[in-house]
């Protein structure tokens, strides 16, 4: 294997790339069935596990294919959706991108922000995926992306820390609260919730009113699904995992943390605060911190009559390509391989979660590699009655929704009704307006 280049060489090209001269606005280019000789840009985020893989991959692209370069461009989650926002509205943006679910409701919500992959199928084979996997990312009855892998939130606990406490990992709502009692006595914390991009604070309350209630918190089509009393359930829930410690305040997390990632936190490394919740395919950051295997799969909470609906997936990440490119086969050609070849598969292992391609599936299966915590998560949500995430959900207008009204009421600046009633009018009133 060649050796690979830095990620900070590769972070400083990028400026270069992304600086190019605004493509004129035209139709896109029709596809002739035919590989040519040309540079395409390829663009993703993810942590340096997914990097190194994906520089590995595109390396044997190089081999198969020397007339057809790629050019990488990545970075780390924090500040990328602003980065192609610009590039798509400067239409600069890389032939081929990994983008985010709800970017489809941004970025193309009539289905023409991205070359509609239908018409791309002499390079690009669909066989692999079912359609109800397919159809995450059709807009309009266009295909504007393909699901690279299905994944939830999935709860992982510091092994070494519940083992020194004599505990087991909570498999019940009331198991977790009461765990919040033991582990205050030594200064920890059984799990702990950020409020940052990712929203995962309320995530895990909705979780509990979606299983409580039986309601979905919002439709696939942008309807919020949850009365004013449903989210003041969920900011009940959350404000009662803070009173009995089982996660940290607001207050404390920045005293402690700063504007630190859980996973860089002290506190999590040394293993004061001993879970997480994350999704399968990014759980390796926080694996990466501890010993190993010290962090470890738990179960997925139930109500204690053992209900366990509730749970979300969604397309952890899919790739799209843009209707601005000048090279359609080339770059369906490359997804193509990204997808469903079986050695590029093997590099790529898990990086970006379970593959939904059945062929990249099975090259992984056939060398064993499917292993480890995001294999563990995934397998256990397939035994669940799950709820796809609406798109709507991860918008980031709606996490400041969610955000705020957690700040409130982690700060005692007002009630759980009065958060859960303005919460509510923002989200209906917002929801409206995007339609």
């Amino acid at each position: 294997m060649k050796k690979i280049i830095s990620l900070f060489t590769a972070i400083c090209c990028m400026a270069v790339f992304t600086a190019c001269q605004k493509k004129s606005d035209h139709s896109p280019t029709k596809p002739d069935g035919k590989l040519d000789k040309c540079t395409l840009r390829f663009s993703w985020w993810g942590d340096d596990e997914r990097h190194r893989a994906t520089l590995e991959a595109i390396e044997l692209w190089n081999t198969i294919h020397p007339e057809i370069e790629i050019v990488p461009e990545y970075g780390g989650w924090d500040g990328w959706t602003e980065k192609v926002t610009s590039q798509m509205s400067g239409g600069t943006e890389p032939d081929i991108m990994q983008i985010n679910y709800d970017w489809l409701a941004t970025l193309s919500p009539d289905g023409t922000g991205f070359y509609d992959l239908n018409d791309l199928g002499k390079q690009l084979d669909l066989s692999g995926f079912d359609n109800e996997v397919l159809s995450f990312g059709k807009v309009n009855n266009k295909l504007n992306a393909v699901t690279v892998s299905v994944t939830g939130r999935g709860l992982f606990y510091n092994a070494d820390v519940y083992e020194s406490l004599d505990t087991e990992f909570p498999r019940t709502w009331d198991e977790l609260i009461e765990l919040g009692d033991t582990f205050s006595i030594k200064g920890f914390y059984p799990l702990d919730l950020d409020i940052q991009s990712g929203g995962t604070a309320w995530y895990l309350a909705i979780v509990y009113v979606q299983q409580t209630t039986g309601r979905d918190f919002i439709s696939m089509d942008g309807k919020l699904g949850f009365t004013a009393d449903d989210i003041r359930m969920a900011l009940d829930f959350y404000k009662k995992m803070e009173d009995h410690s089982v996660i940290r305040t607001i207050k404390t997390r920045t005293d402690e943390d700063g504007n630190a990632a859980l996973y860089q936190s002290p506190e999590f490394i040394s293993g004061n605060v001993a879970g997480v919740l994350e999704w399968g395919s990014s759980v390796g950051k926080y694996e990466a911190v501890l010993p190993e295997g010290s962090l470890r799969t738990g179960p997925f909470l139930t109500t204690q009559d053992g209900k366990s609906s509730g749970w979300m997936i969604k397309p952890s990440m899919l790739y799209t390509i843009s209707k601005n490119t000048e090279h359609p086969d080339e770059a369906a050609a490359f997804m193509d391989f990204l997808l469903n070849n079986s050695e590029c598969a093997r590099i790529l292992g898990t990086s970006r979660g379970i593959p939904a391609s059945r062929y990249a599936f099975e090259s992984l299966e056939q060398n064993g590699l499917l292993t480890g915590l995001a294999y563990e998560s995934d397998s256990m949500l397939d035994g669940l009655d799950t709820v796809t995430i609406s798109p709507y959900m991860e918008l980031p207008r709606m996490k400041e929704f969610y955000n705020t009204a957690i700040e409130q009421v982690s700060y005692n600046l007002c009630d759980t009704k009065t958060a859960a009633d303005e919460m509510y009018s923002s989200i209906t009133d917002y929801l409206e307006r995007m339609k």
